[in-house]
C-alpha cells in the first residue's frame, strides 16, 4: 500500500495489536479464478514464525482455497478505525482556504502463503478457538461441545482450515501526523464531538500535539 513514512508502523508488537483489534479481515489471491477476496475471522499467533502466523477457515464450496493449495501469494487486509475529515475541523480553512477533505484510517496488510488442511481434529481445535475468541464476555459464553456432536463434524466436514506464516507486514496509522500541531488538534476535537462512535474511536487514537512542534 502506498504508505509515506509520516504513517508507517514498523513496531511488531504495535503491528499485532493493530491486527488483534480487527474482528474480521479481507483474504486477497489471484489464481486461476482470477482476483478473489474472502471475508474472514482470523487467529493470530504471534510465536510462530517472524511476523507470526494467521489461522482461519472458509467453506469448502468456496474455491479461493484451491489457489491457497496451489501455493498463491495471499494479502490479508485489517482494517481498522477510519473517519473521514473535514477541511472544517482545520483552522487554515479560516485563515487562508487551502484546505480539503481527506481520510484518516489505521490498516496493516500481511503477505504470506498458506498451508491448506481439513484434518477435523484440528478444524475443531481452530473452530473452538475462534469461538472461544469472540464469545469472550458474553454472560454464557457458547462452546462448540454445545452443538451436537453429529451436527458438529458435518459442519467440520463442509470448511477448509489454514495456516498463513506472515512474510511480509505493511502497516499504517494515517492520523494526521503530517499536519500542523493547530490542524491536528482541530481534527481530533472535531471528531471527539461528532455524534458518530466511528469518529469518536478515531479521535482517541490521537496523540495529543505540542504547539511547539
Amino acid at each position: 500500500m502506498y504508505n509515506p513514512q509520516a504513517f508507517a508502523v514498523d513496531d511488531l508488537p504495535q503491528l499485532h495489536r493493530m491486527i488483534g483489534d480487527c474482528r474480521l479481515a479481507v483474504l486477497v489471491t489471484q489464481g486461476e479464478q482470477g482476483l478473489q477476496a474472502s471475508h474472514l475471522p482470523l487467529l493470530l499467533d504471534t510465536h510462530q514464525g517472524p511476523h507470526g502466523t494467521l489461522y482461519g477457515h472458509m467453506a469448502r464450496a468456496n474455491r479461493q482455497w484451491h489457489d491457497l493449495q496451489a501455493g498463491a501469494e495471499a494479502l490479508v487486509i485489517f482494517a481498522g478505525a477510519d473517519a473521514y475529515v473535514s477541511p472544517a475541523f482545520y483552522p487554515g480553512k479560516a485563515e487562508h482556504g487551502k484546505v480539503v477533505p481527506t481520510w484518516n484510517y489505521l490498516a496493516v496488510h500481511a503477505y504470506g502463503r498458506a498451508e491448506v488442511f481439513d484434518d477435523a481434529q484440528r478444524l475443531r481445535d481452530l473452530v473452538g478457538a475462534l469461538t472461544d475468541r469472540h464469545e469472550a464476555g458474553r454472560a454464557q459464553p457458547w462452546k462448540i461441545e454445545d452443538a451436537p456432536a453429529q451436527y458438529l463434524d458435518s459442519m467440520l466436514k463442509a470448511i477448509v482450515g489454514f495456516a498463513l506464516p506472515i512474510q511480509r507486514l505493511e502497516g499504517k496509522r494515517k492520523l494526521s501526523q503530517n499536519r500542523s500541531p493547530a490542524d491536528a488538534t482541530g481534527v481530533r476535537d472535531g471528531l471527539a464531538h461528532s455524534l458518530d462512535p466511528q469518529d469518536q474511536a478515531l479521535a482517541r487514537l490521537m496523540p495529543e500535539r505540542s504547539p511547539k512542534e
